[in-house]
This record gives C-alpha cells, sequence and structure tokens, in this order.
C-alpha cells in the first residue's frame, strides 16, 4: 500500500502555464488552472502503474507563509498572475470534487504539509510518494519508503538517488539550499557557492556549523577554498537563516488525523456536478468502482 503526497500547488501552475487551450466558465473566468489540478488528479486515480489507494493534496494559499514574516525576500503571492491567484479557491473545490482529501496551509506552506504527512503516515505504508520536483522536498527522502516523484521527467528520486546525483543526504539538503540557493523559494544562497563545492563540504561535514572555519580543515582540491571560507564566516548568520527558510516543518496541523481518512472512496457526485457546472468542464471519473459520470 503507498501514498500518494501531491503538490497541488506545483500542479496548479502547471496546468496554468501548459499548451492546452483555455478554458472559461459560462460568467467568462479563466478556469484552466483548476480544471487542470482536476484533470491531472484523475489522471493519477486511473494509473494503472501508481495503484492509488491512498492520497492527499496540498495547496499554497495564499503564498506568503510565516517565512515571509523572517526574510521578506522569500516568495510571495506577488507577480502572480491575477488569472491565476483568482483560481486557487477554485483549485482545491475540484481536487475535493473528485474525492481527493485537501490541505489547504496558509501560515504554513504546501511542502511543510506534504513533510509532516510522510513523516505522519510513513510507517503505516509500504511506500510514500511525493509527487513533485521542489528540491526541498528532498530532505524528506528516506531510503526507498519515501521518494520523489518528478510527474514532468518521469522519474523517482530516492535516498541512494539523490546520494548519488547531488553527493548529500536528505538532512543536508536545507544546509545545501541555503549555500546555492533556491529560485523557486526566493533563497538566495551565498556568493560563489555552487553545486559541488557545496556538495563536498556538506558531503563530509553534514550541516552548516560542523564546516571548519579554517581553510586547511576542508577537502583537498576545492577550488576558491580560501575565498568560499571568507564569505561563509562573513555570511554566517545569513546563511543560518536561509536554512531555517528551507527547513520543511514536519508537524503542522491537518485536517486528517488517520491513514484511513485518506483512503480514496471516489468524488462525491453532487461536489463533483457542481464543479463541472461552475466551470463548464467535463470529467470524468475513469477508477474502477468509483462514481463515474460525464458532464458538461
Amino acid at each position: 500500500m503507498r501514498l500518494h503526497l501531491v503538490d497541488g500547488t506545483f500542479e496548479l501552475y502547471r496546468a496554468h502555464f501548459s499548451k492546452r487551450p483555455a478554458l472559461r466558465s459560462k460568467d467568462g473566468r479563466d478556469v484552466k488552472a483548476a480544471v487542470g489540478v482536476a484533470q491531472s488528479l484523475l489522471g493519477l486515480l486511473a494509473d494503472p502503474v501508481e495503484q492509488v489507494t491512498h492520497l492527499a493534496i496540498a495547496f499554497d494559499n495564499p503564498i506568503r507563509s510565516f517565512r515571509n514574516d523572517l526574510f521578506a525576500a522569500y516568495k510571495s503571492d506577488e507577480g502572480v498572475p491575477d488569472e491565476l491567484r483568482a483560481q486557487f479557491d477554485l483549485a482545491e473545490e475540484g481536487a475535493r470534487a473528485v474525492g481527493v482529501p485537501v490541505w489547504s496551509m496558509r501560515e504554513y506552506e504546501a511542502d511543510d504539509a506534504l513533510a509532516t504527512g510522510a513523516a505522519r503516515f510513513g510507517a503505516q505504508v509500504e511506500q510514500v510518494r511525493i509527487l513533485t520536483p521542489d528540491k526541498d522536498l528532498g530532505q524528506c527522502l528516506s531510503g526507498d519508503r519515501v521518494v520523489q516523484v518528478d510527474v514532468i521527467r518521469k522519474r523517482v528520486l530516492d535516498e541512494a538517488a539523490l546520494l548519488l546525483r547531488r553527493g548529500i543526504k536528505p538532512e543536508s539538503v536545507p544546509d545545501y539550499l541555503a549555500l546555492v540557493g533556491d529560485d523557486a523559494d526566493g533563497i538566495p544562497g551565498l556568493p560563489g557557492f555552487g553545486e559541488r563545492s557545496a556538495a563536498v563540504l556538506l558531503g563530509q561535514f553534514l550541516h552548516l556549523e560542523q564546516i571548519p572555519l579554517e581553510a586547511r580543515l576542508w577537502p583537498a582540491g576545492l577550488r576558491g577554498a580560501d575565498k568560499l571560507l571568507a564569505t561563509l564566516r562573513e555570511r554566517l548568520s545569513d546563511v543560518l537563516l536561509y536554512r531555517r527558510l528551507a527547513t520543511l516543518v514536519r508537524d503542522v496541523p491537518l485536517p486528517h488525523s488517520s491513514l484511513d481518512e485518506l483512503r480514496y472512496r471516489g468524488a462525491p457526485p453532487e461536489a463533483l456536478r457542481a464543479f463541472c457546472a461552475a466551470t463548464s468542464a467535463t470529467l470524468r471519473v475513469p477508477r474502477p468502482g468509483a462514481w463515474a459520470a460525464n458532464f458538461s
């Protein structure tokens, strides 16, 4: 038995910027992104490889979180297209309409909810599959029991693959992002530090505070070690803040406390009918045994 945890915000953006034709409701609203999320969930539920039995989807609503109080430049709703921002609530409505449990985050982020779900329910299933390409979710990987699924590149990242690709363990991911930065979240990183230098240091020392502040103690052959060390010394408080921003919270309040609440039981007929009517969408629930109908 697997637990599938879906990054709803990623799916919402992916649907909005996809090459799918524009879709508008009868009253003229842009509903392409919200309907796209519902369609993606239905595709996941019908996927014979994934064999979904239990799942949840998490959304940022709004984008702003407690991290903006710590660092003003952290990602926020600023710059989000108006037509996309207007669909945040509708996307959650669509997910519920196809029968998927929704975790709507306000003070925290969707990634915190995904991390909490993996921590809370991971021991109760054979595998947790987190559907997102976001780098910060790499800190949740655990062997092949908690993995990331990149739905765009169609690849699975487990703990061994993370070590092979980035040269670090899951517990070093926040430190790594603090050094190299994460454009998606507005974390700038430290100047001069790239993927290789961060991986070499954290591959040996694991965490920022364990990195010696003497270059002679650093791994041999690290290019520009003296300059990197000077930057690290000068910007230590900054990089520790960046790590805090990149560290996911694993005990956020979720509306579901038991794994059984995440079992997929099909789409509630009235909710799906109402969503399709509101968006002028046609959705089919293809899962055997689930409530299936076509609405226009």
